[in-house]
């Protein structure tokens, strides 16, 4: 049953027009008897087609392959386990339901996790941020993220590595900025922390000397699940302020002046209004959350964790030695010697000699 005609019908009726079957036959393009007997009809509403509803192959698999992939079962496991079960599709249906179905829970609402004051902070690294000096020199420099969970109280740090001596220093840092550490630190998964993730299915495994440097230090490390950035999302929020920093790009002269620029940026981003409070960071640490962070911390022990002893390495065939993650070249002559290497305040490399 066609509803355009219907509705032709319908109109010249409306507009108080004498229905004509030959005009409205060459407007729709068939017989101006068809009309006239849609015309007599015309009180009997168009019906609809149904739709057919086509059973799938998967249907009666849906909520066995929904459960599983909750738990992050990859979708070829899935699939051979539902095949034992009887399933008789393929593997591509499969794997398109378990690819909606992770969109469909990353799209879920969050709600936002707060806590008392002087209870949790969250830590973590703006990663190999690129800079340029006036000079046109590039720098390739990383920033220590550390936010306090009740005030939003914020503590950001230049390096240039991201060395578990280089944490220890920005944590301790970031203490005496603070006046202590909080209760409980928040950590993404990083190696310098974490030997194994946490998961759904497993507990955290923390690096033996970092465990032992919060013992020191008095606070409780935490780790969030791997692959959920919403369990941090204050330290996030941060390294997305942090982006700002690149308006300096080619407004600087040497890294000790862009060091200056991020301590200078530190105290003015404390002193905006956070939208997640209505409050100033500093102000609300100063009223309410300040005083909760005043233990006592035995920063010589603390030292300990910091302190770098030279350490020897033997320069390969290629004139190069490996130093915190990198390679450096050496002269020529200490090709297959052991040499002994040392970093400054910056933690840049620096050759000594051969032993």
């Amino acid at each position: 049953m066609r509803k355009d005609i219907f509705e032709v019908i319908f109109m010249e009726q409306k507009n108080n027009e004498k229905v004509n079957y030959a005009s409205i036959g060459r407007r729709c393009n068939c017989d101006p008897r068809t009309v006239k007997r849609y015309y007599e009809n015309r009180n009997n509403a168009p019906t609809t087609r149904k739709k057919r509803t086509k059973q799938k192959v998967t249907d009666d698999f849906l909520e066995v392959i929904c459960n599983k992939c909750d738990v992050n079962a990859p979708a070829i496991s899935i699939f051979n386990f539902i095949k034992k079960k009887g399933y008789k599709g393929g593997y591509s249906s499969v794997k398109t339901i378990c690819r909606k179905h992770k969109e469909n829970k990353t799209h879920e609402a969050t709600m936002r996790f707060e806590t008392e004051p002087g209870l949790q902070s969250q830590v973590d690294w703006k990663e190999s941020l690129s800079i340029y000096s006036k000079n046109n020199e590039k720098f390739t420099i990383n920033i220590f993220l550390m936010i306090l969970g009740f005030s939003r109280y914020k503590f950001i740090k230049l390096t240039t590595d991201m060395s578990q001596v280089t944490l220890f220093k920005c944590l301790i840092s970031a203490s005496k900025y603070f006046g202590g550490f909080t209760k409980e630190i928040l950590f993404d998964n990083m190696k310098t922390v974490i030997d194994r993730s946490r998961s759904q299915f497993y507990k955290p495994i923390y690096n033996n000397k970092f465990y032992e440097f919060s013992k020191d230090a008095m606070f409780l490390p935490l780790s969030c699940l791997a692959y959920r950035p919403q369990t941090k999302g204050k330290v996030e929020t941060l390294a997305k302020i942090v982006n700002r920093l690149r308006v300096y790009d080619h407004e600087f002269n040497s890294i000790e002046e862009l060091n200056v620029i991020v301590k200078e940026f530190n105290e003015e981003i404390n002193d905006e209004i956070c939208l997640s409070t209505g409050h100033k960071p500093h102000d609300l640490f100063e009223q309410k959350e300040k005083e909760y962070l005043s233990r006592p911390i035995n920063y010589d022990i603390l030292s300990d964790y910091t302190n770098l002893k030279p350490i020897s390495r033997k320069v390969s065939k290629e004139s190069l030695i490996n130093w915190g993650g990198k390679r450096y070249s050496v002269p020529l002559k200490y090709i297959g010697k052991n040499v002994v290497c040392k970093s400054d305040n910056w933690y840049r490399f620096e050759f000594v000699g051969n032993i």
